[in-house]
């Protein structure tokens, strides 16, 4: 049986240690090897060590009971601050107040009075310090607690991982009442220092990158002139939109007395520029037709793209139907509206609807939900002539199809051949048996064709009110777009005007649409027509919904009856942005009116103008000529106005542009035996004499034979 072992010194509480044997003091003990810290430490610090105790005591003794000096670091008594040792040299009781406030508990406040009931606080505060590092290090640097290899001190493997690894740092030092003081407000300056680094790193890299104080000015864009090139923070621009928008929602009251509305106009503008991409021109236009508040939700509207919507057409199946087979075929959709009976607004779908059999077999078209609304607002009947003026790629040629029932006769009309096709392609695909496709300018008309009941026009536009569609507009357009094309749609107006016969029973109606949400390519262009032919007048559309036409814009003043008109929003509708409005026809044109660019009529007045101006005349003195009534018989006041007329020149011009006609025709312009050619060509019709001289053998009693 194996002898009994005493209780573990590890588990025993030590009491006082006993007093020290002066006799003892130079002896020697045998320690095992010391560590490699502990062998530097000796070298730089154990013979300094050893003068200064000689020095203080008067004794030669070594800095620890090993005989070595301290294993741990120096602690000079000149560096440690002596103001926290103050209080402590008062009594001993203040010893266990800061043993509390170092986390210590009750139990080891009791435990420390017993140690130290015993012991002479000279000796443990000792004032030199020599005493107090010494035993320090002693006990922060010792291997084992006893000279037994198999007890471990597990405090060591805690402070090896808490305090530094520098050899030489003053952090390593034991962590006892008398510099617990020192080592918190040590801490306390190394945190302030990081805190402080950080601090400045944090301001040098805002330097470097685009973030922006909260606080920032709204004119702070521009500087010197150039715009930053940094990119924005779209969040604080967002912040910064909002706030502005409402600051002119309500600006009597929220204004800034030293700002005034076009100060806050313009730095929204240029927020709304650098967020949504807008160039400053088309931003300030588009920021101009609504409120501030209505504004922006027209600029967050256009940032989404519109719900995919299908029409049913009528001529192939019903919407009923459609709709059922649709959803076995995996798409999730709805009717697009109470307004409309042929269309279905899709959400979802599991298959391409472009490639679906129902969509092969012309079921359906896709079609924008807009683009409903012109055909509507037309209503055409059965058995009507209409005429749809820029019908590519079919959409509302085949909806007024549907309307009328494959009855009747519709002229689709596109200048573009290659959109032709796909218009061709369209009509065949739905079944469309009504309709004639041709290929003339829209000025052409009536020249080509009149006389229709009813006549559709959806402009050529800006596309301001498809932006979602197309984003590249935001960029695109500039001044010069709003004049050209405000232009082409009041001339292609006028003729779509013309075209209509007064005297239909069932029809006399023009519809005018356009994409766009601009004054001058909507407002306007009615007015101008309205101003131009006083044989027309605005009338309702028959459309339940959607906003009404300005009549007055800025300084711009409109008629009143352009209430009729009907405006549609993307953030108020959710639909494209669309304009549409519906004139009567009610009497015939005037003889004297001006006529639209592309006919004979107006050709010849251009001309005529183009002539004057090249021979220096001014334009005030053309227009007087022409307007006066008191002419010579033969015309003789007009021609010296306009400075003479050149026949020979001019004929040259005539015969090129009736060969570019003839070709264009597919007739041979060098075939003179044609009839076709007899007809069309003057000269041939005349006996291959010029108009004029056959008017002049004419007046002269000769005689033109014709072969």
């Amino acid at each position: 049986m194996a002898p009994a072992r005493g209780p573990s010194r590890r588990m025993q509480k030590q009491g006082p240690p006993a007093p020290l044997d002066e006799s003892r003091i130079g002896g020697k003990r045998k320690l095992a090897a010391p560590t490699n810290g502990a062998v530097k430490k000796q070298k730089k610090l154990g013979a300094s060590r050893v003068v200064k105790a000689n020095n203080a005591g008067g004794l030669k003794r070594s800095a620890n009971s090993a005989g070595k000096a301290s294993t741990k670091g120096s602690f000079k008594p000149q560096e440690r601050e002596a103001k926290p040792l103050k209080p402590l040299m008062v009594d001993v009781a203040d010893v266990d107040d800061l043993s509390d406030q170092s986390g210590g508990a009750e139990d080891d406040n009791a435990g420390m009075d017993d140690d130290l009931s015993g012991v002479d606080a000279a000796n443990v505060f000792d004032l030199d310090g020599d005493e107090l590092g010494s035993d320090a290090d002693d006990f922060a640097n010792a291997l084992s607690a006893s000279e037994d290899e198999d007890v471990v001190d597990s405090d060591q493997e805690v402070q090896k991982g808490v305090w530094s690894e520098d050899d030489d740092s003053d952090g390593e030092e034991a962590l006892t009442a008398a510099n617990i003081a020192g080592l918190s407000q040590r801490l306390d300056r190394q945190q302030a220092e990081v805190n402080a680094d950080a601090e400045a790193e944090l301001a040098d890299d805002a330097l470097q990158t685009n973030i922006a104080p909260a606080d920032l000015d709204m004119d702070d864009e521009t500087e010197g002139g150039r715009t930053s090139k940094l990119a924005p923070d779209l969040q604080l621009l967002r912040t910064r939109i909002t706030e502005t928008v409402r600051v002119l929602s309500n600006f009597k009251e929220l204004r800034d007395p030293a700002r005034s509305r076009a100060e806050y106009t313009e730095a929204v503008l240029r927020d709304i520029c650098a967020y949504y991409g807008y160039s400053p021109y088309l931003a300030e236009r588009l920021f101009s037709l609504f409120p501030p508040q209505e504004a922006l939700a027209f600029f967050d509207a256009n940032e989404t793209p519109r719900p995919m919507v299908v029409r049913t057409n009528t001529l192939r199946t019903h919407r009923r139907d459609l709709a059922h087979t649709l959803i076995n075929r995996g798409v999730s959709l709805e009717p697009v509206g109470k307004w409309s009976k042929v269309g279905l607004q899709v959400y979802e779908s599991q298959v391409p609807l472009g490639a679906t059999p129902e969509y092969l077999a012309g079921h359906y078209i896709l079609q924008a939900a807009s683009s409903f609304l012109p055909v509507m607002a037309l209503a055409p009947q059965e058995h009507e002539r209409c005429l749809d003026m820029a019908a590519a790629p079919g959409g509302k040629t085949t909806h007024i199809a549907a309307l009328m029932k494959n009855t009747g006769c519709i002229f689709a009309n596109d200048a573009s051949k290659d959109r032709s096709r796909g218009l061709i392609g369209n009509i065949h695909r739905l079944g469309v048996k009504n309709t004639i496709v041709c290929n003339y300018s829209a000025l052409e008309f009536p020249r080509v064709m009149g006389g229709f009941d009813r006549v559709l026009l959806d402009a050529p536009c800006s596309g301001t009110g498809v932006i979602a569609k197309d984003p590249s507009v935001k960029t695109n357009k500039t001044s010069d777009d709003f004049l050209r094309l405000p232009h082409l749609q009041k001339q292609l107006l006028l003729a779509a005007i013309d075209s209509v016969d007064h005297a239909s029973k069932t029809g006399g109606y023009i519809v005018y649409s356009t994409c766009s949400v601009m004054v001058e390519e909507n407002e306007q262009v009615v007015q101008y027509a309205l101003n131009k032919r006083p044989n027309v007048r605005l009338v309702s559309t028959g459309l339940i919904f959607g906003k009404e036409g300005f009549t007055k814009y800025q300084s711009k003043r409109f008629h009143p009856s352009m209430k009729e008109t009907r405006r549609y929003y993307p953030h108020a509708f959710n639909v494209d942005g669309f304009f549409v409005s519906k004139f009567k026809k009610v009497g015939p044109t005037p003889a004297d009116a001006v006529k639209a660019q592309g006919t004979p009529a107006e050709q010849a007045r251009v001309s005529n103008a183009a002539a004057g101006v090249e021979n220096g005349v001014v334009s005030g003195e053309v227009g007087a000529a022409v307007g006066t009534d008191e002419v010579n018989e033969d015309g003789s006041a007009i021609l010296n106005a306009f400075g003479g007329w050149d026949d020979d020149e001019d004929a040259v011009y005539i015969e090129r542009n009736l060969k570019k006609h003839l070709r264009r025709k597919g007739i041979d312009p060098k075939a003179s035996k044609s009839k076709a050619v007899r007809a069309l060509d003057p000269k041939k019709a005349t006996g291959g004499v010029s108009v004029a001289e056959s008017e002049e053998r004419r007046g002269s009693g000769e005689e033109t034979v014709v072969e």
